[in-house]
């Protein structure tokens, strides 16, 4: 299929003739907090966008519960990409903050006891951001689903005690430059609502539904996202947003239509109105986790009202994390085993002595993460399990929970392969005491990960000196 067309009508300049456009997308959900009350919604709502954004020509920079080094190389890619891009599209669902009238999105490792802790880089300012990344882009569209309350705001206002500090509920508000398009899930110092846990948010599913109708233009599906959230919500939210447009912006031009002329994509599939028996079916299927329940509403309706949520929801269904399996994994894997990040506090509690902590690395290896069985969690045995983490869709710290290590047990190991890491330390302690010589291990300490940590260190350093400007 080919991929489908930007038209941008500029009447300022007298443009009327479209032509395909390059975009590229920002899309991340952080909602595995180490420090603060987790969000199990952002990260399926990042996946179930990326999908749908591809699904209408995005390049998309993709991540789910991202450390503060990692968004820095997220954020700096996306600038690299989105240079000289006919539109850039920021989005992001998680825990945002708003101190005395600057926002900040927060990482997963974010830990802000001050003011001064946002201003020097342990939260990620929305503003120099923005600036920094879509500035070259012809349209600038942003989707700020981090309307929630400031998991911080006690530690903030205790530690500003001598001075005037605004901390605020849900986000400040953003004017937006031209070309521009802000969206917040909910207004100015307001909280949006989660959604049931597993699905999407309120705004963000409303997002889904209509950005890429075929044929409505940006500001007209936005105000169609507002009218399904304020109902949805039973009036308890209404997005917002500030635009600055100069022309009409479609993701997803019709077939013949003003916009799209002499532009038309190859297919190009135009919605129906639903019926009352389609918006029936619909409403039977639209919150279930089985992704042949919404496959049977498609099979009905290929040209519905709601196909662009149904294959969206079918994608998060069948990508999210707990459908991420391997020959060796069993199933019932506890859904917080995909949210808890493991830091040594965690691994700690789970009580691992030299023998349980050699029995992990002959697991590890069994499964084919290859370590040495030394009963020390060193540095190549924390990349070996950073590997392993994120194979299963894990928060990947290199540090083990209870869930991940029960997980790791329930896993079925190869014997022949168990007997073999059981065999290989036995071996090397006789050597030792005979030559004293040993050698011939291939250690892993300097190689890819060690590698990845000092880019990672280096662009988080160059970002997070633009902050400070």
């Amino acid at each position: 299929m080919a991929a489908v067309v930007l038209s941008l009508v500029v009447s300022a300049l007298g443009v009327d003739a479209a032509r395909a456009d390059r975009r590229v997308a920002f899309v991340v959900g952080n909602g595995a907090y180490k420090n603060v009350a987790q969000l199990p919604n952002p990260p399926v709502d990042a996946k179930a966008m990326a999908v749908t954004l591809r699904n209408v020509g995005f390049d998309v920079v993709e991540g789910t519960n991202l450390n503060r080094e990692q968004m820095t190389e997220k954020l700096l890619e996306f600038g690299r990409r989105s240079q000289g891009a006919d539109v850039a599209l920021f989005y992001y669902a998680g825990h945002g903050i708003a101190i005395s009238g600057t926002n900040y999105l927060l990482p997963v490792d974010a830990d802000i006891k001050s003011e001064m802790d946002a201003k020097l880089g342990a939260a990620i300012n929305v503003d120099v951001t923005l600036d920094q990344t879509l500035g070259d882009a012809k349209v600038k569209l942003v989707f700020l689903d981090a309307c929630r309350d400031n998991p911080f705001a006690a530690k903030i206002r205790s530690a500003a005690s001598t001075r005037s500090v605004s901390v605020q509920t849900g986000l400040a508000e953003m004017k937006s430059g031209e070309g521009t398009l802000i969206a917040f899930a909910t207004g100015p110092g307001q909280t949006a609502l989660d959604g049931e846990a597993g699905t999407n948010s309120p705004f963000t599913r409303a997002l889904i539904a209509h950005i890429t109708q075929p044929g409505l233009e940006i500001q007209q599906a936005m105000t169609q996202v507002r009218a399904q959230v304020n109902e949805e919500t039973a009036k308890g939210q209404l997005p917002w947003g500030h635009t600055n447009l100069i022309g009409a912006v479609y993701l997803n031009p019709a077939a013949g239509s003003v916009a799209a002329a002499g532009t038309v994509p190859a297919a190009v599939t135009t919605l129906q109105p639903a019926n009352d028996v389609e918006l029936e079916f619909w409403r039977s299927v639209k919150d279930t986790n089985k992704a042949e329940e919404l496959k049977a509403y498609l099979s009905n309706y290929p040209n519905g009202q709601f196909r662009s949520l149904a294959l969206a929801r079918v994608a998060s269904l069948e990508n999210a994390p707990s459908s991420t399996t391997t020959r060796n994994l069993t199933t019932g894997i506890d859904p917080a085993t995909f949210t808890e990040q493991g830091t040594q506090v965690t691994e700690d509690q789970i009580g691992l002595d030299k023998g349980l902590r050699r029995d992990v690395q002959r697991r590890l290896t069994g499964l084919g993460f290859d370590t040495k069985a030394t009963g020390k969690f060193d540095d190549p045995t924390r990349a070996v399990l950073k590997r392993w983490q994120a194979a299963r869709g894990y928060p990947s710290s290199g540090y083990l929970t209870k869930l991940q290590h029960k997980a790791l047990l329930a896993e079925i190991v190869p014997a022949a392969a168990t007997a073999s890491a059981h065999d290989e330390e036995r071996p090397a302690r006789r050597t030792q005491r005979s030559s004293g010589g040993g050698g011939g291990g291939y250690h892993r300490g300097g190689g890819p990960d060690a590698g990845a940590a000092f880019i990672g260190g280096v662009m988080g350093g160059m970002l997070g000196g633009a902050f400070r400007r």
